[in-house]
């Protein structure tokens, strides 16, 4: 069955998404750093959806805190177009074993 719209329109100008204020971006960092750190404890590797820039990068940051916590290197690399991968030295990420951040 085919529904009838009426009276609705676009909000806003579409821009896409909307950023993060400087307190939701401190939460979201926060939170992934206890789940992906939590993950990461447990299997040695996670992976996690970053569709634009500023979500890669958060993701890079989280894993140089997580890095700096435990003191033993986080790497963090892309695993698609819409997923990167943090894992820890001795786990097997993209084209064999790297440690390191961005190694």
């Amino acid at each position: 069955m085919i529904r009838d719209l009426y009276n609705v329109r676009p909000v806003g100008d579409g821009g896409g998404t909307t950023p993060l204020t400087p307190d939701e971006e401190r939460r979201v960092r926060r939170t992934l750093f206890t789940e992906l750190g939590n993950e990461l404890a447990d299997r040695g590797r996670v992976s996690y959806p970053a569709h634009t820039p500023p979500e890669r990068l958060r993701l890079i940051e989280v894993g140089r805190a997580l890095s700096e916590h435990w003191g033993i290197p986080v790497t963090v690399e892309p695993e698609d177009e819409v997923r990167m991968r943090l894992f820890l030295p001795g786990e097997v990420g993209g084209e064999g074993e790297r440690t390191g951040i961005g190694a």
